[in-house]
């Protein structure tokens, strides 16, 4: 096994039952490249279905902070609600809990580092604590496939895969909405019924279930 495989397999036995290869960080560049203009734009919602420890989400964090930086770094408070939205905006399955867990890890590390080096003394505990909130719901531990969640041992559950649509409706208020992913993507399929793959309202066909409004400070209350 040369350096570059071992960069990207952890083992035979993983590539053996589960197909395991992570991509190398020159073909995630050059894939994020494709759609630089949407890895740039700071809402744009990127789903990777089977994220590994994060080597396509985290090049795209990168960049949406970069933009982040650029765009408001001189205020702190809009740098960090911007940030958060960043961080909100990218979403991860993957079948195994150590890759779940790296994944979010991985990605908190990015966007603290960020935050740190720009907001400084004005950096707040309880917003780091709504980030890895945010991050352990929009990276699930899921089977992409069946659209179920899964236990430690890679099982499939009864419990469905569920998203949060995070979004700034008015000041410092952010809305969480929360849809079963079968149905988000259900949904997205039917080209007639015309709505958005996150529609924050509710539908009589059940696509929405749960709305919060908090504090973006605060948001990990809601549980």
């Amino acid at each position: 096994m040369d350096i570059k495989e071992k960069k990207q397999t952890k083992s035979k036995e993983r590539v053996r039952d589960h197909g395991e290869v992570f991509t190398a960080e020159r073909e995630v560049k050059a894939m994020c490249d494709l759609v630089k203009d949407e890895t740039e734009r700071i809402d744009s919602r990127f789903l990777e279905p089977a994220c590994g420890d994060g080597n396509f989400l985290a090049e795209i964090l990168m960049r949406k902070l970069a933009v982040v930086r650029k765009k408001y770094g001189k205020s702190h408070l809009d740098y960090e609600k911007n940030a958060i939205l960043a961080a909100s905006s990218i979403y991860g399955v993957d079948i195994l809990i150590d890759n779940v867990i790296a994944c979010r890890e991985r990605m908190f590390g990015i966007w603290d580092k960020e935050y740190t080096a720009v907001c400084k003394k004005d950096c707040s505990d309880e917003t780091r604590a709504a980030v890895k909130f945010i991050l352990s719901r929009n990276i699930v531990c899921g089977n992409a496939l069946t659209l179920l969640c899964v236990d430690e041992s890679g099982n499939d559950t009864k419990k469905p895969i569920v998203f949060s649509e995070w979004a700034f409706i008015t000041g410092s208020q952010m809305q969480r909405c929360d849809y079963t992913f079968a149905e988000l993507l259900a949904q997205d399929d039917d080209k007639q019924k015309q709505q958005s793959m996150f529609d924050a309202k509710p539908s009589d066909e059940g696509k929405f279930l749960k709305r919060y409004i908090s504090h973006y400070r605060r948001v990990q209350e809601n549980g």
